[in-house]
């Protein structure tokens, strides 16, 4: 199941996606719809996606080096790091161990620093860093076009390493991008439906009500995203790490006293089942494509 991810923040922003000219020739149609038959299929664990992930970077390396390119692997995200951007902490042991996550954020500012695909690309020349970015993500002459729920679309590149490692994982690149991006987009069309109900305005009362209670009067979890950094302004980051584990520590017992994280979570299931009924196809081809991925990756 997806997490409840920064809600209020997601419509502040817009959710705007990338616009494009429609291209119908990428829906996948009759490809998709072989999805659609058998029984209901689970989502992946966090643990499950990073297997995933990793097999992606281990197919992408093999294909650069074909292409006569060096490539290291990307980090892949943990799945402690997976938790970052929920709505509302609630794992008070992830909370006391991680706060935030600022580990994670500082972690990767340090890989797009010194990665050393990113020291190996500076050090080429600029016509071989052209070879390189276009066989790594391909072109956009042919690209992979699909609308989106929401609005807009979105389109991808063809051709590439990460295309081609794709489609090896998933069995057919231009069905899973149309099938995940339509799932993964659904959030503006129900999200505006969870902040007005009452279910979770009246437990997010009571979540402001325990953190005042506890000396720190946040009206919502969103309250805190918006002044995160401004709380730890000036200080080391020792200090700000300290700082910040305290209060997702408090946040997340909040959380759990007055069931605001379960509450979220429960309500994001229900109107996002709603709202999958109209996507049905998508949401099967997703479930079985990633199940599918999941084979593979463990084959390799």
């Amino acid at each position: 199941m997806l997490l409840l991810v920064a809600l209020t923040s997601c419509l502040a922003a817009g959710c705007s996606p990338d616009t494009g000219s429609p291209a119908d020739h990428d829906r996948p149609q009759q490809k998709k719809a072989a999805y659609a038959q058998g029984p209901p299929l689970r989502d992946l664990s966090p643990a499950e996606e990073v297997e995933i992930d990793r097999a992606e970077q281990d197919l992408v390396t093999q294909c650069m080096q074909r292409q006569g390119f060096r490539y290291w692997a990307l980090p892949v995200l943990s799945v402690p790091a997976r938790k970052v951007g929920a709505y509302v902490v609630d794992d008070i042991a992830w909370a006391r161990q991680y706060g935030y996550g600022r580990s994670f954020d500082n972690a990767a500012q340090k890989a797009n620093r010194d990665h050393p695909d990113i020291t190996y690309v500076k050090a080429l020349s600029k016509k071989e860093r052209v070879r390189y970015s276009r066989a790594l993500n391909g072109t956009f002459t042919d690209p992979i076009t699909t609308e989106l729920p929401s609005g807009g679309s979105v389109r991808t590149p063809r051709g590439g390493c990460y295309a081609e490692a794709r489609e090896q994982l998933y069995g057919d690149y231009a069905t899973w991008f149309h099938a995940k991006k339509t799932v993964t987009s659904l959030t503006p069309l129900y999200v505006p439906r969870i902040l007005k109900d009452k279910r979770l305005t009246n437990s997010v009362a009571a979540w402001s009500r325990c953190m005042k209670a506890a000396g720190r009067p946040f009206e919502s979890p969103d309250a805190i995203r918006r002044e995160r950094e401004n709380l730890i302004r000036g200080m080391t980051e020792e200090q700000a790490l300290r700082s910040e584990t305290a209060l997702a520590v408090t946040e997340a017992e909040c959380a759990r006293r007055t069931s605001l994280g379960k509450t979220a979570r429960a309500l994001e299931a229900e109107y996002r089942d709603k709202v999958a009924r109209d996507y049905a196809e998508e949401f099967t081809a997703y479930r079985q494509m990633r199940l599918s991925a999941l084979t593979r990756a463990r084959s390799l």
